[in-house]
Order: C-alpha cells, then sequence, then structure tokens
C-alpha cells in the first residue's frame, strides 16, 4: 500500500513541475533568447522485496531527471557566425554609402563647378575682354576649391563618427565579457538539471550571439556549461576561469581602427568591429585619394592658367593656392583682371588651350573616375552585404525552428501532463480508500 502513495505523490511532484515547465514555455513564447524546456523524466527505483536477495524490484513511480534545454550546438555556431559577417558588411556598407553621398555632386559641387569654368572659358574665347565672365571664371573656381574642402570636411566627420561608434561598440563588448564571467560564476554554482540552471544558459546564450556578432570567437564549454571564449584569429583569451580579458580600441591620426585585446593588437575578421575597421580603412583611403585628386586637378589647371597673360599682360598667376590636400585648398585670385586669358600671340588663345584639358586625364574625367571607383565599390557591397544577411537570416531561422516555443504543441503537453496529474491523483485517492476499507474491516 505503502508503494501505492509513494508512485502517487510521485507522479504529482513530477506533473506539477512539468505543468508548470509547460506554463513557462507559454509564458516565454515571445521572449528573445528563451529555448524551450522540457521536464525529462525516468522510472524512479523502487524498493526490493529482501533487503539481500533482488529476485524484481516493485515499481518506484517517476522521477524527475531534470530541464532539457532544445538547443543545436552546430546552429548555434553556424547562427554566429552568419551574424557576425552580416554585422561586418552591414557597418562597411553603411560607409561606403556615407562616402558616396559625400563625393556625389549634389553635396559637393566639384563636377558641376568643373562644368562652369570650362564653360565659361569657352565664352571668355568669344569676349575675353568681359569683366562679367571672368568673375564667373574666377568663381566657378572657388567653387571647386571649397568643393574639395567640403568633401574633406565631410570624410573628417565620417572618419570621427566611425571613431565614436568603434568606442561604443568596445565599451558594450566588454560590458558583454564581464556579464558572461559573471554568468560562468552563477553555472559553477547552479544545481544541474534546475531552472535556475537553464535561465542561466539561457541568458550565456544570448551573451554569447551579442558577443560574436562583435567580434569572431572560438568559443568551447565546460562541464557546468561554463563558456570560454577566445578571438578566433589569434587566439587571445576573452573569457576564461581566470575572468574577462578587456579589448580595446586604437585610432591612428588617419583615423584608420585598430584594436587589441589585453594590450595586445589583433586582428578582426567578422562581427561590427571588423566592420568598423573596416569603414575606417575605406574612409581613410578615400580622404588620401581625395587629395590626390585635388592636387592633380588643382596643378593642371594651374599650369594651364599660368601659362597665360592677364589684362596687363603679366604672366597669369595660380588659380589655386594650398594645393597639398583638398582640405586646404582655395582660390588664388580674386581680381577679374587677373585672368589669365591672352598668350603674347593673341588675346584669347589660353582659354582655347583650356579646352584641350576636357579629355581623358582631365580634371572633368580624374574626379569622375574617382567618383565612379566609389559607386561601383558600393555596389558591390551592398551585393555582399544582401547574400550576408540572407544566410545570416537562414541560419537564425534554422535555430530558432529547434528553440523556439510552438504553442500548438504546448497546448498539448498541458492536457496531456493534466491528465498524468489526475491519475496520479486518483492513484492517491484509491490507496486512500483501500487503507480505509482495510481499517475498517479490523
Amino acid at each position: 500500500m505503502s508503494d501505492l502513495l509513494s508512485t502517487g505523490a510521485s507522479g504529482l511532484r513530477a506533473y506539477s513541475r512539468a505543468l508548470a515547465t509547460v506554463g513557462d514555455n507559454i509564458a516565454n513564447a515571445q521572449t528573445p533568447g528563451y529555448a524551450r524546456r522540457t521536464l525529462a523524466l525516468r522510472d524512479g527505483q523502487g524498493v526490493s522485496n529482501s533487503a539481500l536477495l533482488r529476485p524484481h524490484v516493485r515499481p518506484g513511480g517517476v522521477e524527475i531527471a531534470g530541464i532539457r534545454r532544445a538547443t543545436d550546438e552546430w546552429l548555434q555556431t553556424e547562427a554566429r557566425l552568419a551574424s557576425g559577417d552580416g554585422e561586418r558588411t552591414r557597418l562597411q556598407v553603411a560607409a561606403l554609402g556615407q562616402v558616396e553621398a559625400a563625393l556625389a555632386d549634389s553635396q559637393n559641387g566639384i563636377a558641376a563647378g568643373l562644368s562652369a569654368l570650362f564653360a565659361t572659358a569657352d565664352r571668355l574665347t568669344a569676349d575675353p575682354s568681359s569683366t562679367t565672365l571672368r568673375a564667373q571664371f574666377l568663381g566657378a573656381a572657388d567653387s571647386i576649391a571649397a568643393g574639395f574642402r567640403g568633401v574633406a570636411n565631410r570624410l573628417d566627420g565620417l572618419a570621427e563618427a566611425n571613431r565614436s561608434a568603434a568606442t561604443a561598440e568596445v565599451s558594450r563588448l566588454n560590458d558583454d565579457l564581464a556579464a558572461l564571467d559573471k554568468i560562468n560564476i552563477g553555472l559553477r554554482k547552479a544545481r544541474p538539471g534546475s531552472t535556475g540552471e537553464a535561465g542561466l544558459l539561457d541568458e550565456r546564450d544570448r551573451l554569447l550571439d551579442s558577443v560574436a556578432g562583435r567580434i569572431d570567437v572560438a568559443i568551447s564549454f565546460g562541464n557546468h556549461g561554463t563558456a570560454t571564449v577566445r578571438a578566433a584569429g589569434s587566439g587571445e583569451p576573452l573569457v576564461e576561469q581566470a575572468g574577462p580579458n578587456r579589448v580595446e580600441a586604437v585610432v591612428a591620426g588617419n583615423g584608420r581602427v585598430g584594436f587589441t585585446i589585453g594590450g595586445q593588437p589583433v586582428s578582426v575578421a567578422s562581427g561590427s568591429l571588423a566592420g568598423l575597421a573596416a569603414a575606417s580603412n575605406h574612409i581613410a583611403d578615400q580622404r588620401n585619394a581625395v587629395d590626390q585628386r585635388a592636387a592633380a586637378i588643382a596643378d593642371q589647371l594651374n599650369a594651364a592658367h599660368q601659362a597665360g597673360l592677364d589684362v596687363t599682360g603679366a604672366g597669369g598667376g595660380p588659380l589655386f593656392n594650398g594645393t597639398s590636400s583638398a582640405a586646404t585648398l582655395t582660390s588664388a585670385q580674386s581680381m577679374p583682371h587677373a585672368v589669365a586669358a591672352a598668350t603674347a600671340s593673341g588675346d584669347n588663345r589660353n582659354m582655347l588651350a583650356f579646352a584641350s584639358l576636357r579629355g581623358a586625364g582631365g580634371p572633368e574625367a580624374l574626379w569622375a573616375e574617382t567618383v565612379t571607383r566609389q559607386v561601383q565599390a558600393t555596389a558591390s557591397g551592398r551585393a555582399q552585404e544582401s547574400a550576408a544577411a540572407i544566410r545570416a537570416e537562414n541560419a537564425s531561422a534554422a535555430r530558432d525552428s529547434v528553440s523556439e516555443i510552438d504553442l500548438d504543441t504546448e497546448a498539448a503537453d498541458l492536457i496531456r501532463y493534466q491528465q498524468a496529474y489526475t491519475a496520479a491523483a486518483q492513484t492517491i485517492q484509491i490507496a486512500r480508500e483501500t487503507m480505509q476499507a482495510l481499517l475498517n474491516l479490523i
């Protein structure tokens, strides 16, 4: 009779816990990072007929073996890798688009200024003495210089914004690493198979997803489910039993961003940090390219203008000063009479010579080539971003298909465990009634 009571009591305990687990699943159906939980049950060990002999063992009811989380380690790893690649391309393409916008003529007017300069030069060939046309010629030159300064300022602003974003991302990464270290401490103390352990494991996986979205990592797990995290490329430890290691952003004078782990420089290939590093390199490269283009265009136009004579017959001066960089480029002439339209043999020959600069290798072609290369780089980056986003979405969906909550399944389990709970209660009721009947016979 005691066996019947213990069997019923074990059923009440087990199925009450199972109902609570189903309730947790339903309540957290929309909670990010929550993995579906099931209660593992096993046959309880009963007592034998004799302390010395075990011809058979009487049933001992049901025991709780612990809580299991519905996860797939391979799918989790793939989702983290895909997420890191997606973050890298997303930030890199965002920077490419911003650089493209900075080079666009609607923002700087360089192409329009060059067209205006040559168009005015053409009109000056017909009326080289026109003060108005000379002023327009100088105005176009000033517009070109202002455009280059504007591009340089915008690229400098993008570099500064990228630096700030990298610093912020590193700070969030360090916060995640510190939190993951605390989770490891909690897992070492948690009771295996408990709800508390399952909650800690959910948070561990969420933090690992967040870390992998920022930097490429190699992850291994200990006996208690604790995570050891290392940088995938260099093997530098990020989180180990001794605690978390600190990541720092290092910014060079030209705006290029690098990273260190525990003071050691590391190369980052995936995640948001890799995207920001790649973005900083592209911005710095384009900044150098714009400086080179500004110098080449200014040198060509200066040489062409200095080949002529102004109204007074003096040799033409440079059109631009500060040609060492786009940020320092300025218009050198402000008086209309200083425009060198003439040559020693004619009043408009120098302006006619300007037309020869409009072909291949000329100022307009040089600037158009710079803009075109950037447009092509942006288009290529967007294609890569689209592919990476699809991969990340598919990997995340595959992982979630294992861990996500299906309310229909939970409803079926709820009914099944309710019926089992009722049966266990009836078992105890039958044992009680049977015992009472036997007592009544005495």
